[in-house]
């Protein structure tokens, strides 16, 4: 399996800062921020799924863009893997016809652009050879990270999270662990905002970091712009034997 970072910010501000987004081999998206637009065309229409942490706008806004510019392009609807929670918050506040239109009716309920597939935690999904598995997160709305696996090797996105115990107890038990993808939203001087807002700042990272008994590859997602190198060195000061590098856009991995 090929992961392939198209957007890793908490915020915009030039062709580097796009939000959360990557594109896994060519037809799955893991999560729709604003890096999805940096598609061309023809590699949008390929994109036969789009699995979907939680639901705030960083993580989902270009979803509807992407069903709305190649709908009516492809053969089969794009489908939208999601915990219960996460479908009907899409269903009542994105997709309801007053946002976005509802492309889970269009162009019919029969034939549509968009469905949706439910997920749950620790249910995995296979498609053609590439499992993902659901895992917890702990954040303000209800959300999930994932365990992806090739069979080879494997990659954990935690999705956004606070201090996360399960999180943990489920990622020590995978052996053949490459990559792990954890987010660091704000500096240490904002701790209380982070804790606040279920996300970490550099001190709640090294106390998750201690929790972790395997040695994968660790980068760091959705830092906030102005905060960059400021966070990163506290990362750097404060994280310990694993070493966590920064993410950034146009990364590849390949597990």
């Amino acid at each position: 399996m090929r992961l392939r970072v198209l957007g890793c910010s908490g915020g915009i501000g030039g062709r580097h800062l796009r939000t959360t987004s990557f594109l896994v081999d060519n037809d799955i998206l893991l999560d729709a921020g604003s890096g999805v637009g940096d598609l061309s065309l023809a590699e949008l229409t390929r994109i036969d799924h789009v699995f979907v942490t939680h639901s705030h706008l960083d993580h989902v806004t270009s979803i509807p863009f992407l069903v709305d510019t190649v709908g009516g392009m492809r053969a089969k609807p794009i489908t939208v893997h999601a915990s219960a929670p996460t479908i009907e918050i899409l269903r009542q506040h994105l997709f309801n016809w007053s946002i976005w239109p509802d492309f889970t009716e269009i162009p019919s309920a029969e034939a549509p652009f968009m469905r949706y597939e439910e997920v749950e935690l620790g249910r995995t999904v296979e498609l053609d050879g590439r499992t993902f598995t659901p895992i917890p997160a702990v954040h303000t709305v209800p959300a999930i990270g994932y365990h992806l696996d090739s069979g080879e090797g494997s990659l954990v996105f935690t999705g956004d999270t606070g201090p996360n115990d399960e999180l943990w107890k489920v990622v020590n038990r995978i052996s053949n662990l490459k990559v792990l993808i954890i987010e660091t939203a704000f500096s240490n001087k904002e701790r209380q905002l982070a804790e606040v807002s279920k996300h970490l700042c550099p001190s709640m990272l090294a106390d998750e970091l201690a929790k972790l008994e395997r040695r994968p590859e660790v980068w760091i997602t959705h830092l906030k712009p102005g905060e960059i190198e400021l966070t990163m060195e506290e990362i750097e000061a404060a994280a310990g034997d694993h070493r966590p590098r920064m993410l950034q856009n146009g990364q590849q991995f390949e597990f």
